[in-house]
């Protein structure tokens, strides 16, 4: 193992041995059609495409603040026990160069079976196990439009509720908070595309990037994609078109954002409610204002505390978005982060928050841009399209949720 890969494991509390690090499902996955998968407690990973790869190794100093931080590349590979169990495991790359793919990252692994992490495309898993949690009973203040039901298998491999939620027992929250349903959708297919690949190819390359959710104890997550335009300059006319729909039947063409995932936890109810990207692009602009309003609410009553460090973050990105010139984030998405239970524990995570030192009184909240497949710039030599200026969809739609979220705020303190 690369000194790197096993310093950076052991800063991370990641069990690991000689052979590679077991990756697990990472549950706190709300939008996006990539899988993303838990490296350790710190760090995540997801499939390496080179566009977004070349983003991060090239970032600009003052956009450092409102990305995640990024981590390397590894190599992750599958293997098929005789039940049809995936398992995946990451090795070190012996070399970073390039975005070719590597032949050889790392000797057989011979890991026992039984210490294996295991997770089945055939055998019932734990969360439709426990499906019976999630409720068709519809909390008092939700939308009448909702789409509820029932999780069972078919709707994992064929259709996903828009809307569900998911029943928590009193007690430890935090034990019982396992996949959500959008991070399993993402997971099958992509062990699927994995199986069907099998014979031509088991390595694939993944970049490692800071899990923006690590020091929260019950994170709320809320992933809008932002600007008024989502496809890159290299998309077939298909594509093209497609996006181009997309925008013009949601609110990404009227404010320049759109919801495209959401998970918060309602303490009244003892719920987590779960809101993916097809119900985010039926929304109306009311329909985008009430689910915002929603994010921020607990069930008992709107946490006005986190509006403020949440505006501060995004005006702060607003002038960091307009000094960078040339760049285009299409497809982007802004994730806002908090913790259902208030201020976050464990000693010393505030003191690596990308928060000032002196706002450490003030309630812990993220607010981040993540997804960048389809970013561009001058700098990337071998882009035919080079722009001018700043990139005003996606500024647009900031400015648009620094309004809306403001509203919120105001009518919070009537």
């Amino acid at each position: 193992m690369s000194p790197a890969l096993e310093a950076l494991m052991q800063a991370d509390g990641t069990p690991y041995s000689a052979k590679g690090v077991m990756l697990e499902p990472f549950v706190h996955q709300v939008g996006g059609h990539s899988c993303v998968l838990r490296f350790g407690e710190q760090t995540i990973c997801k499939p390496l495409i080179p566009r977004e790869h070349q983003f991060y190794k090239n970032l600009p100093l003052e956009m450092r603040k409102f990305t995640p931080q990024y981590k390397g590349v590894v190599s992750v590979s599958f293997e098929e026990d005789e039940e049809g169990n995936l398992c995946l495991i990451a090795y070190p790359l012996h070399s970073e160069s390039g975005d070719s793919e590597n032949k050889d990252p790392s000797a057989d692994c011979q890991e026992p079976k039984s210490k294996m992490l295991k997770w089945s495309n055939k055998k019932q898993s734990p969360l439709l196990q426990e499906k019976e949690n999630y409720s068709k009973d519809r909390p008092r203040n939700s939308r009448k439009e909702d789409k509820i039901m029932s999780y069972n298998r078919d709707e994992v491999q064929q259709q996903q509720a828009e809307v569900l939620y998911f029943s928590l027992e009193k007690g430890n929250v935090v034990s019982q908070i396992k996949h959500n349903p959008w991070s399993l959708k993402c997971h099958q297919q992509q062990l699927q595309r994995m199986k069907e690949n099998a014979k031509h190819r088991n390595q694939y390359k993944f970049i490692l990037l800071e899990n923006l959710t690590w020091r929260y104890r019950v994170p709320c997550v809320l992933d809008l994609k932002m600007g008024t335009r989502q496809h890159g300059d290299d998309a077939s006319e298909e594509k093209k078109a497609n996006q181009i729909r997309k925008c013009q039947q949601s609110t990404s063409a009227s404010i320049g954002v759109r919801l495209c995932g959401m998970q918060v936890y309602q303490s009244d109810s003892g719920q987590i409610m779960f809101m993916n990207k097809y119900h985010g692009r039926k929304l109306t602009l009311a329909g985008f204002k009430e689910a915002l309003y929603q994010f921020f609410h607990n069930g008992r009553r709107l946490r006005h505390e986190l509006l403020s460090p949440v505006l501060r973050r995004l005006r702060e990105m607003q002038a960091a978005l307009e000094a960078c010139e040339s760049y285009r984030f299409y497809s982007s998405s802004l994730l806002i982060i908090y913790d259902a239970g208030g201020l976050s524990g464990g000693g010393g995570s505030s003191s690596r928050s990308s928060h000032g030192a002196g706002e450490a009184s003030s309630p812990e909240v993220d607010v981040r841009m993540i997804d960048f497949a389809h970013t561009t710039c001058r700098h990337y030599g071998e882009d035919s399209v080079v722009h001018e200026g700043q990139d005003s969809g996606f500024i647009f739609g900031l400015q648009n949720l620094i309004t809306i979220i403001s509203q919120l705020e105001e009518h919070s303190t009537d």
